[in-house]
């Protein structure tokens, strides 16, 4: 974000019933200054120059955790402070995608490559240490994941044909070591070409089942964790699910980063409907200070929105943040 000259940041919330625009606030100072807060937190949430952050992920409380596409480090911080520093060291060639906190045993799943090699690592979320560095034979684009029980879920988004990776836990969550094992996409999932992403975010909807977005033709869907089924979630409302990258499940509000824009985080409220689930849209969230953000992660009663900046000029010095969005 550059803070060498005077901004306006302007919060814009849509919905059914129409807009709600909130009041302006500036954002100024020299480009080494800390954002400034507004009330009890933060505006943005400043992270290293160059990082190229993708995912992110919360707790306990309002810590926070980012990985780097740039060199796969992971830095950690408090939200509300405004704070980070590096947890796990970049290393050359290693990039880190999704990011998911387990509440269970403190660790951060990571999923990845090193150069071409698909990686899921368990990254104690205190000291940094790799707990379990699990290599996915086979993987294309590891992207993003989830943490279910006994079972951690990702994403591939360029493997043909489509399938999800699935890594054994114990019923506590630890890490057995067990080599990877695949479920493949099937029913009305619409299958990738091995170039655009296509399966992206990934959440566990209350039933057990799985709800994934997809970012080459939009909406929604929900996933058989046995079979691999898959059916397209219905969406009423609002102006149609476009696209998505990270989602992040609250309850039964999803939220669905660029679902619906570029610089804007969807919200939708899930429907049960027999075995199956409908969506009704509920609005977006849009910030001037959003910039192509990847995924979002709920911590201290906001949203917060980790901007990848995709298409930025020179991402290896430029700057990064994390902006907070209302949730409700």
């Amino acid at each position: 974000m550059d803070t060498s000259s005077s901004h306006s940041r302007r919060l814009v919330i849509t919905g059914v019933a129409g807009s709600i625009a909130a009041s302006s606030l500036a954002l100024a100072g020299a480009a080494t200054a800390e954002p400034r807060r507004a009330g009890p937190a933060p505006e943005t949430v400043r992270l290293p120059d160059g990082i190229r952050p993708e995912g992110i992920t919360s707790g306990p409380g309002t810590r926070f955790y980012v990985g780097s596409l740039a060199d796969g480090r992971i830095v950690a911080g408090d939200l509300l402070a405004g704070t980070s520093s590096t947890l796990l060291a970049g290393a050359t060639g290693r990039a880190i995608r999704g990011l998911f906190w387990d509440a269970r045993t403190n660790l951060v799943w990571a999923a990845g490559n090193v150069g071409a090699v698909g990686h899921v690592w368990a990254v104690d979320g205190s000291t940094g240490t790799v707990v379990q560095d699990t290599v996915v034979d086979g993987a294309k684009f590891l992207n993003d994941l989830v943490v279910d029980g006994d079972t951690v879920w990702v994403t591939d988004s360029r493997i043909v044909p489509d399938r999800l990776t699935k890594i054994a836990l114990t019923t506590g969550g630890a890490p057995t070591g067990a080599v990877p094992t695949f479920l493949p996409l099937a029913g009305a999932w619409p299958q990738g070409d091995g170039v655009a992403v296509n399966a992206n975010g990934i959440r566990v909807l209350p039933d057990g089942s799985l709800v994934l977005n997809n970012s080459r033709v939009g909406g929604l869907w929900q996933v058989d964790p046995t079979s691999g089924e898959a059916s397209a979630i219905t969406v009423t409302g609002g102006s149609g699910i476009t696209g998505g990258d990270g989602l992040v499940l609250d309850g039964l509000t999803l939220y669905n980063v660029r679902g619906s824009g570029q610089a804007e985080v969807s919200v939708l409220e899930l429907v049960p409907v027999g075995s199956a689930w409908a969506a009704r849209w509920r609005g977006a969230r849009t910030d001037e200070t959003l910039d192509v953000p990847s995924t979002a992660t709920l911590a201290g009663g906001w949203l917060w929105a980790v901007n990848a900046r995709f298409g930025v000029a020179s991402p290896g010095t430029a700057e990064y943040w994390v902006t907070r969005l209302p949730a409700r």
